[in-house]
């Protein structure tokens, strides 16, 4: 199987010590190749570092709305900076992990808005697609997108939304992304969903090292585990998981404009 993982969060210190060896195994597995998302102003720099030093990683640049606390205005001047600058390059793919977070009660939601919608506007500006954070949020989500309709398009990370919220989103033309989560028996409404979603919208992901699936409990999760995700996707979906890896790596080379 080819595979590319659509999200990871491989810069993270759960790294340090083997990062080498999980790219190594990765490949090995057949994960040709990796994104790697920044989160907020002061991690740009580790992750930028990182994928160039590694043929088949990939950066998203952005600020993320768990961390609202620590983002400034001065921030988003920066991030239009850096692409600016960045323009291109074939390693920079998106803009990301950006987005609402309303599952965490204290976040202040206007302030999430305000910061997503110019960095939704940023992204268009530079014609890149958005990979998006989406947690109890959906409506809010759905909303704007259908007012800035970005032409990008992008991939609505860890989908766990309704078959109706699923239908909001490929209706605007993104792609959702799909990892360890479906893999455990107690999410039954998103198993229920999942069979219902288009091939030609799926891509997988990881969001290592968070996010395990069910076949590795309790462990750090790693880019590794691609593989095991899709086989158990695949089944989910009624298909082969060389059918599912096809479909969704052909999406992800289509959405981040590889060939």
């Amino acid at each position: 199987m080819r595979l590319i993982d659509t999200h990871n969060h491989l810069d993270c210190p759960d790294f340090e010590q083997d990062r080498a060896a999980v790219l190594q195994r990765s490949r090995e597995l057949g994960v040709e190749r990796q994104v790697l998302l920044g989160v907020f102003r002061e991690n740009w720099e580790d992750v930028w570092a990182l994928v160039e030093t590694e043929p088949d990683l990939y950066a998203a640049l952005g600020l993320h709305p768990i961390y609202l606390a620590r983002h400034r205005p001065e921030h988003l001047t920066a991030l239009r900076e850096w692409l600016q600058r960045l323009a291109g390059h074939p390693k920079l793919c998106a803009v990301g992990e950006i987005g609402l977070d309303y599952y965490l009660e204290d976040l202040d939601r206007d302030g999430q808005q305000a910061i997503f919608e110019e960095q939704l506007r940023i992204a268009m500006d530079f014609e890149l697609p958005v990979l998006l954070h989406v947690r109890r949020a959906h409506a809010a989500m759905i909303a704007t997108l259908k007012r800035y309709k970005p032409a990008r398009q992008g991939i609505i990370h860890a989908f766990a939304g309704s078959r109706e919220e699923a239908r909001e989103y490929l209706k605007l033309g993104f792609r959702l992304g799909l990892g360890g989560a479906p893999t455990w028996p107690q999410a039954n409404r998103l198993r229920k969903v999942v069979p219902e979603i288009p091939l030609e919208s799926i891509v997988l992901e990881t969001d290592s090292p968070d996010m395990a699936p069910s076949m590795y409990p309790g462990v750090r999760n790693s880019p590794e585990h691609l593989p095991d995700i899709c086989v158990a996707l695949a089944e989910l979906k009624g298909v082969s998981p060389e059918e599912l890896a096809s479909a969704s790596t052909r999406n992800a080379l289509e959405l981040f404009g590889w060939s």
